[in-house]
């Protein structure tokens, strides 16, 4: 069974740096790079590394989804700077930006359902509605979505705010207008089915709220798996980025996996996920000699998240938890499958202190994990790569989810 920690949405672990604290100099004349061109197609969406709706953001990688009140083709609504997210599973929108009013799905007893989402530094509360999503040529009907930051239900659950780090209900704290969780799996808390988990769904009326089961269809669910065609999975695609950084990077997020020409799995290695247990979704990095058994790979983490004390930290207050070695230092790791399968990787570590305040992304960005023996592989991983993620139970040519593939 899946705890509710690692149903968190992991881009807890991504570390919003604030560029005015960036100090100029260390970066490069690229103002911009773009990953090879792939013809337009109704499962192609464009993501772009930008500085997101606040203008500060770090390797945070955006894209647009048009929602709609279900059933409607005119009470609908396209948002930009949706974080993409294959750490997570389900779409989360901000309120206010979203405009479109949509009735709250209700608990089991008949009370409004809302979910509190934990990440490693604070944490999300809104309600659950149902809303029509439509990205490129996919769509998907009546969707369980959280509207987070819902001024209908302010009251926060003690045992969600409880749980430490700072509330992230606003665009201005979230780093975004959502986030579009497209990891491995098809809901966000299966437990939550067959048993109370705190700190995740809850009945509320206007003035309390009470830990409740959810069943398995009302719960937020991975959008993808909605989709009519190309529902089995997803292909991150990002261009290689110089150690100085770029100001921006432009790629693609390909909808399915073995379903048209242009999403074919191709040599890349397959690396199975567990389905329960401690690490679900995650893999295994070898590292330094040391078996990191809760490793995962993440979109929606800004940095490579690890512990090596030989790493020179940041003397800055402003980048605590970053790396800042002196030149900037290339490792070597190892990345494994719940199929035993392995890959050797190299990733850099740079000065996060000299990181140019005009740019957004940076290959090089690293700090320490607060998750014990983990290695978290965020953003910077996946420049220079093409990332597939296989949904659970979805059969592609290569095999059946859930499964990443680089």
């Amino acid at each position: 069974m899946r705890p509710a920690l690692l149903q968190a949405l992991r881009n807890g672990c991504m570390l919003v740096i604030c560029l005015s604290a960036i100090s100029c100099g260390g970066g490069s004349s690229l103002s911009g790079v773009s990953a090879p061109v792939i013809p337009p197609s109704s499962n192609v969406v464009d993501v772009v590394v930008g500085g997101g709706p606040n203008g500060n953001s770090v390797n945070s990688l955006y894209t647009t989804v048009t929602v709609c009140v279900p059933g409607s083709t005119t009470l609908c609504q396209t948002i930009d700077n949706i974080l993409v997210d294959t750490g997570s599973y389900g779409l989360r929108l901000l309120v206010p930006p979203l405009t479109l009013s949509l009735p709250v799905l209700a608990a089991a007893d008949g009370n409004a359902l809302v979910e509190c989402m934990i990440f490693v530094d604070g944490y999300s509360w809104g309600p659950v509605a149902a809303m029509d999503i439509h990205i490129a040529g996919e769509s998907a009907s009546s969707v369980p979505v959280q509207l987070i930051g819902d001024t209908r239900f302010p009251t926060v659950s003690s045992d969600c705010s409880s749980t430490g780090g700072t509330a992230e209900n606003t665009v201005a704290t979230f780093g975004a207008n959502g986030i579009l969780g497209i990891g491995v799996f098809l809901q966000d808390c299966p437990d939550c089915s067959v048993s109370v988990i705190p700190a995740f769904y809850y009945s509320c009326t206007s003035t309390a709220c009470t830990n409740t089961m959810v069943a398995l269809p009302s719960q937020v669910q991975n959008p993808v798996a909605f989709f009519a065609t190309d529902n089995n999975g997803t292909i991150i695609t990002l261009p290689a980025v110089v150690p100085g950084g770029a100001a921006s990077v432009t790629g693609s997020l390909i909808f399915g996996i073995d379903t048209e020409s242009n999403n074919q799995s191709g040599s890349q290695t397959v690396l199975t996920v567990p389905t329960s247990g401690a690490n679900a979704g995650g893999v295994t990095t070898i590292f330094n000699s040391q078996t990191l058994s809760a490793s995962f790979i993440d979109s929606g983490s800004n940095a490579l998240y690890f512990n090596d004390s030989s790493i020179t930290p940041c003397a800055s207050s402003q980048f605590a938890g970053f790396y800042c070695p002196v030149i900037t230092s290339t490792f070597g790791a190892t990345i494994q499958g719940a199929n035993a399968i392995s890959v050797p990787v190299t990733f850099s570590v740079g000065d996060a202190e000299t990181l140019s305040q005009s740019f957004m992304a940076f290959p090089g960005l690293a700090g320490t994990a607060t998750v014990a023996g983990s290695f978290d592989w965020g953003l910077p991983f996946f420049y220079n790569h093409r990332v597939a993620t296989a949904i659970e139970g979805f059969t592609t040519s290569a095999g059946t989810g859930p499964y990443i593939a680089f």
